[in-house]
């Protein structure tokens, strides 16, 4: 039997197509999280009708965000922004009442150069209504990228005190922005550890947001928050643990063991949580184990999620990622290197910035069960025959901690459990339709 040592990861570069949804998106999520927030994107008519139809909520649907459409007349600097603004923020302050209004920047106010951070002072002091801007525009390599946008401008928002003895120092900041249930989960988890969760970032409520002083540690729970991790770093003074991400029970383990050795904590009934979770999840497992998966690369979670289908006993082929910050995700590469080994498996090839046409080349030659794409590519690839999964459900879904590790198996073995079905009902060994469709 031959053994697989620690290798070097193989990192490759491509200068290929993002494809990729743009990073308002995140408004999506975020004005649901932030329950007394208001987004007000700042674009052309392409981004409204982006938003209508990414979100599934018209806009006259009076959701907790709108668009303040640019016109010639703005692109051309013949109105004044400053009192457009105003008006516009007055209205929502009258009709929605928000605790902080959002000014998300677009393509178009880069290029037109708009002054948004130097406009939302004045009128915040006018209109007595905190406003955060964030350029949370399709400049950035992946739309996820737009929450950490966000978070790191609300980072600067949050209140600071100076430090008073205490007598708990075992108190972290968590930020990413997760479902209620998920964070009361890993609240807890970390409460069985003797760990008090000081806050988290986002809070419910702009009201709510942690205080942070000098030398707090903070952690992350998304591999996409790099900006809002260097924010809190360089200019809030704090302390960023360095650990692979909960997403999957291993990296869930991981996460906490990681935050435990910070304060000198022995970690107590990981192992046995852990090894519970496997155990759930093997009814899953047994429909992945030995298959194949490449990632096309979409929304930064490929690691974390390509790490956790690998102890799953998936082989994973490539990993595609749009963009890779590999200071705050040395800790997941890490482990995912500390996977391999131990499954004894190669380290998986990882494509920055993958051009897409090369990777239909390279699938179209490996053939993998399963394809982890953006919705652009999902339809002409099932039409050759090829399993695919969007890569967006993975952003939208509870996939954190534990428990949650069976939502990313759900979606995993969807595609596999559909053909196993088709399969059945009609005797057909190859269910997929590669034969009827040429390339």
């Amino acid at each position: 039997m031959s053994f697989i040592t620690e290798e070097k990861i193989n990192f490759e570069c491509e200068t290929g197509n993002y494809h990729t949804f743009c990073p308002i998106s995140c408004v999506s999520w975020l004005y649901q999280k932030i329950e007394d927030s208001f987004f007000l994107v700042i674009g052309t008519k392409t981004c409204g009708y982006f938003l209508q139809n990414a979100m599934g909520v018209m806009i006259f649907a009076e959701p907790r965000y709108a668009m303040a459409e640019l016109e010639e007349g703005d692109i051309s600097a013949q109105l004044n922004d400053y009192e457009e603004l105003k008006r516009l923020c007055l209205q929502i302050k009258k009709d929605r009442k928000p605790g902080v209004i959002f000014w998300i920047g677009t393509c178009t106010t880069e290029i037109i150069k708009m002054d948004l951070e130097g406009i939302a002072p004045k009128l915040e002091a006018d209109i007595q209504v905190p406003i955060i801007v964030a350029r949370a525009n399709g400049l950035d390599y992946a739309f996820t990228q737009g929450e950490d946008t966000v978070l790191a401008a609300m980072a600067h928002r949050c209140p600071e005190k100076i430090r008073q003895s205490t007598n708990n120092n075992n108190e972290i900041i968590i930020f990413g922005s997760l479902p209620d249930s998920v964070v009361q989960q890993l609240s807890y988890e970390l409460k069985k550890q003797d760990i008090t969760v000081k806050g988290w970032l986002p809070s419910n409520r702009y009201t709510e947001l942690p205080t942070i002083q000098t030398n707090d540690y903070v952690i992350g729970v998304n591999p996409f928050l790099s900006r809002t991790a260097t924010t809190l770093m360089r200019r809030r003074k704090t302390k960023l643990i360095g650990a692979p991400f909960p997403i999957g029970p291993d990296g869930t383990r991981a996460w906490i063991e990681k935050i435990c050795s910070v304060f000198d904590i022995r970690p107590k009934g990981l192992e046995e949580r852990e090894n519970e979770i496997w155990n759930v999840l093997e009814e899953y497992i047994r429909l992945i184990r030995g298959k194949s998966v490449f990632f096309m690369g979409d929304n930064l979670l490929e690691i974390s999620l390509a790490r956790f289908l690998t102890r799953c006993g998936m082989t994973v082929y490539e990993i595609g990622i749009p963009y890779m910050d590999k200071r705050y995700q040395s800790a997941e590469l890490n482990l995912l290197r500390q996977t391999c080994s131990d499954m004894n498996v190669k380290m998986p090839k990882i494509v920055e910035k993958p051009d897409n046409y090369n990777q239909l080349d390279r699938i179209r030659d490996l053939q993998p069960d399963l394809v982890i794409t953006g919705m652009a590519h999902a339809n002409p690839l099932e039409a050759r025959g090829i399993n695919t999964k969007w890569s967006v459900e993975f952003t939208f879904a509870q996939i954190h901690g534990f428990t949650n590790s069976r939502d990313i198996l759900e979606l995993v073995t969807r595609p596999l459990r559909r053909n196993n079905k088709i399969k059945s009902i009609t005797n057909d060994p190859n269910p997929c339709i590669e034969n009827r469709v040429t390339s």
